[in-house]
């Protein structure tokens, strides 16, 4: 089914890079996942807070330049947002090309989803509880941080979750204009130089890669869900 060069062609990337283009892929995954939640987590709180009911209440004008900007942001498919922004990763890692570049262009396509999770997480607290808080005379950081969070983290570690296998689909995607890990090991030796061989095993490490995550992702959000106990 294969040819011999194929296999040989595979055998050299196991020997050679292999383990590389796994901690490569790793690397474009978890890094912009979580500068992205540090950016997305925080914002998505502002998003349920901030509105005109919230428990602090932000200028309506500054709610909606927020929602536009994530809007714009998220409506942008990455492909093309990944081009825009490489200038950027010139600017701050010197050049278009690798791992290193990749991790702004991921951030950037990655913290606006990031932040709508994080709203959703947040809105699906009981608003009971916000009440019963705020009867006691809990202050706004109290309340995010002592109820809001602690009561959301479930679907945040959920959410979470989605937004690493999220990510980690778009850096493999990015294999196409210059990224590395298992996205460049498909794109550029299997794809490019029409060997499916090494297309197939690189995408079956992804479709690997993709299960453990989640299955990680499963038993955290059991071992963190009360209501599962």
């Amino acid at each position: 089914m294969f040819s011999e060069s194929e296999w040989e062609l595979l055998r050299n990337i196991i020997q050679n890079g292999l383990w590389k283009a796994i901690g490569e892929t790793l690397l474009m995954t978890f890094v912009p996942t979580i500068l992205a939640f540090v950016i997305g987590l925080p914002l998505g709180v502002v998003l349920v807070t901030g509105e005109e009911k919230g428990i602090h209440p932000l200028p309506g004008w500054l709610m909606k330049l927020l929602n536009f900007v994530i809007n714009i942001l998220r409506s942008v498919p990455f492909l093309i947002l990944l081009i825009v922004v490489l200038p950027l990763s010139r600017l701050l890692v010197g050049t278009t090309v690798g791992t290193k570049a990749i991790i702004a262009p991921l951030v950037i396509a990655a913290f606006p989803f990031v932040a709508r999770l994080v709203e959703t997480s947040i809105r699906e607290v009981d608003g009971g509880v916000v009440e019963a808080a705020q009867s006691m005379g809990a202050g706004t950081w109290q309340i995010i941080l002592k109820v809001l969070i602690p009561e959301a983290r479930p679907a945040l570690i959920s959410n979470f979750m989605v937004a690493l296998i999220t990510i980690f689909g778009y850096g493999a995607m990015s294999g196409a204009v210059g990224g590395g890990g298992l996205g460049r090991i498909a794109v550029n030796y299997g794809y490019n130089r029409y060997q499916p061989l090494v297309m197939y095993f690189a995408v079956i490490l992804l479709v690997i890669l993709v299960q453990i995550f989640q299955g990680v992702g499963n038993v955290l959000v059991k071992k963190s869900d009360k209501r599962i106990r």
